[in-house]
């Protein structure tokens, strides 16, 4: 497999909110995106008009070793069905990145307030957006059953975690 690589900056960091890397239980947890102080603050004009970001970050806590070129059961639940590595949303895909879409809930200098970033304290960014609605999926988006059974608790408040 020929492999090519590319080098993208690091534009910020996660500040707060999740620790541990655990499942679920992602909900209601204030965090902020400290964006770079090399950037000027003109980068950020007009994103407080905006309710939702689209963030890109980076897996750091997860090694090349992670990654699963094969079909597997989501979560090594054998009631799932083995699906491809590009169908899991995970650090097991190649460029060991995330995707997520916080609310924005203000703007303080370098410092994005979000709430419902499932990144960890310390997670590099590598990008944000405001979300554009016109830029979301066109048309019905479908599923099987699998994905809403397993992300049952995923945006359920983090206060209701269970202890143990």
């Amino acid at each position: 497999m020929s492999e090519q690589f590319i080098t993208v900056p690091v534009i910020g960091t996660v500040v707060g909110g999740h620790t541990g890397r655990l499942d679920d239980y992602k909900g209601g947890v204030e965090s902020i995106i400290r964006l770079n102080p090399d950037y000027p603050l003109e980068t950020l004009q007009g994103a407080n008009e905006f309710s939702h970001l689209q963030v890109i970050w980076h897996f750091s806590e997860s090694s090349p070793d992670d990654v699963a070129l094969h079909a597997r059961s989501p979560r090594d639940n054998p009631d799932w069905p083995a699906t491809g590595t590009f169908v899991h949303h995970n650090h097991r895909r190649p460029p060991q990145l995330g995707v997520s879409f916080p609310k924005l809930l203000r703007i303080d200098g370098h410092d994005l307030h979000v709430t419902d970033l499932d990144a960890d304290d310390g997670t590099p960014l590598i990008d944000l957006v405001v979300v554009f609605k016109e830029f979301l999926p066109r048309g019905p988006v479908t599923q099987p059953t699998w994905p809403t059974e397993m992300l049952a608790d995923y945006w359920a408040d983090a206060s209701q975690r269970p202890r143990g």
